[in-house]
């Protein structure tokens, strides 16, 4: 994405210095317009404005303190910093914090991680969460504008930190979602279905995620090598929800569920592999490949149903686990969904089940009591039937499952007549 966003503003007419570890994306660059630099330090010096973009804290805390030639050290007096990558709130934090132990106060820190993908980079039409103090952000606004798609630029009140806490709680349901499409796709193999029906039967459905829409062409057509999305991404980024949930004190079982599935991929060397390749571990063989079952199309609609059901209540239950994660580090409710309802968060559950979650935690305690969808009595009695068949075709059921815990535990704090909405009293926020 770096790239991407560097070669954005070559083209709007910047000068951009670049630097990478690898020589090719620096010749690339060069090409594209771009003027290479040849450290970190090169990449720094002199410039008012720095964009760190690496994928993980670990490297950026190397970029821009550790190594020889590090970056902070060669910021001009003045200069706005751009976090960009994807990190913990902490370390956004930590940084700040070393700023000051280093007597750079004078720079101007944004915590402002991206959203978008490769191709979002290159138009400029990221979405973009930055968090930091009112001085920061006057002076960095306009270059955040110029990456970033009009509506998707949101500064989140709070300071260092928010902004990373707001890709984090949009990330919970990344998460939860990439896992669950290849769930009901491994389901659905299992139950020998025809994968393109029942990705078309989920796509016109109150089961729609952006993220099963998005993976499942990957998924029919095997494209996990490297594809476009690795496994080690998505996992970095549950990663740190679930350390952020330990530091915070918060349970976000659903994320639980899904790191472990993804770190089992991990040992299985899936790492570099495209995330859509997960359905691989409910169903070996390609889906596309899948023996369908000799069925009366009524048995048919009934499986495909079941599977539909099972993906409402898992989003459900990560609709749930976001916005309550939110709503404990203090990111707005509603600028939360205006994020991520169009994300790639995004899912009818979430649309139209979070809203109703947040209208609860705001007060309106007839969200949680009413609703034209299903009553947490009916999303467990589909769901646990989805399980008792998952088992009875030795198909694994991770995450519906932990969803199923969360929605019995919901009725016991109410009533089976509830809101599916109502679940997230459960956390207590």
């Amino acid at each position: 994405m770096g790239f991407g966003m560097a070669t954005n503003l070559v083209k709007q007419g910047y000068q951009v210095k670049g630097y990478d570890i690898f020589p090719k994306p620096v010749e690339r660059f060069k090409e594209a317009g771009g003027i290479p630099a040849s450290s970190l330090a090169d990449s720094a010096e002199g410039n008012a404005f720095y964009i760190c973009m690496v994928a993980s804290a670990p490297q950026a805390q190397n970029a821009l303190f550790e190594d020889p030639k590090a970056i902070v050290p060669s910021l001009r007096h003045g200069a706005t910093l751009l976090l960009c990558s994807t990190v913990p709130a902490s370390y956004a934090q930590s940084v700040a914090n070393q700023l000051q132990i280093l007597k750079r106060e004078d720079i101007f820190l944004i915590d402002a991680p991206v959203s978008g993908g490769a191709g979002r980079a290159r138009t400029g039409t990221l979405s973009i969460m930055a968090g930091a103090p009112p001085s920061a952000i006057e002076k960095g606004k306009w270059l955040l504008s110029e990456m970033s798609d009009p509506k998707k630029l949101f500064i989140v009140e709070g300071g260092i930190g928010q902004g990373s806490n707001m890709k984090m709680v949009h990330q919970v349901l990344a998460g939860i979602h990439i896992l669950a499409t290849s769930e009901a796709m491994g389901f659905a193999a299992r139950f020998g279905l025809d994968p393109r029906r029942v990705r078309e039967a989920v796509i016109g459905s109150e089961a729609w995620s952006w993220m099963f829409e998005n993976r499942t062409p990957r998924i029919l057509t095997e494209d996990y090598f490297p594809g476009e999305s690795a496994l080690t991404i998505i996992l970095k980024d549950v990663g740190i929800v679930t350390s952020m949930a330990r530091l915070n004190g918060f349970p976000t079982p659903m994320c639980g569920i899904a790191e472990q599935v993804y770190t089992a991929a991990l040992a299985r060397g899936w790492g570099p592999n495209d995330d859509a390749g997960m359905v691989r571990m409910y169903y070996s063989a390609p889906v596309t490949k899948v023996e369908e079952a000799n069925s009366e199309e009524a048995e048919t609609e009934r499986r495909t149903r079941l599977i539909v059901r099972m993906l409402v209540a898992i989003h459900v239950c990560g609709a749930a686990e976001s916005i309550a994660f939110a709503k404990h580090v203090g990111i707005p409710l509603e600028q939360l969904y205006e994020l991520a309802v169009d994300a790639a968060g995004g899912s009818v559950m979430f649309r139209e089940c979070g809203k109703d979650m947040i209208r609860g935690l705001n007060g309106d305690a007839e969200a949680w009591s009413t609703t034209a969808r299903s009553n947490l009595g009916q999303l467990i009695k589909d769901l646990s039937q989805a399980v008792d068949e998952a088992f009875e075709v030795k198909c694994p059921s991770f995450l519906a499952s932990g969803a199923l815990n969360l929605l019995t535990l919901g009725q016991k704090q109410g009533r089976p007549t509830d809101s599916d909405a109502s679940v997230i009293k459960i956390w207590n926020v």
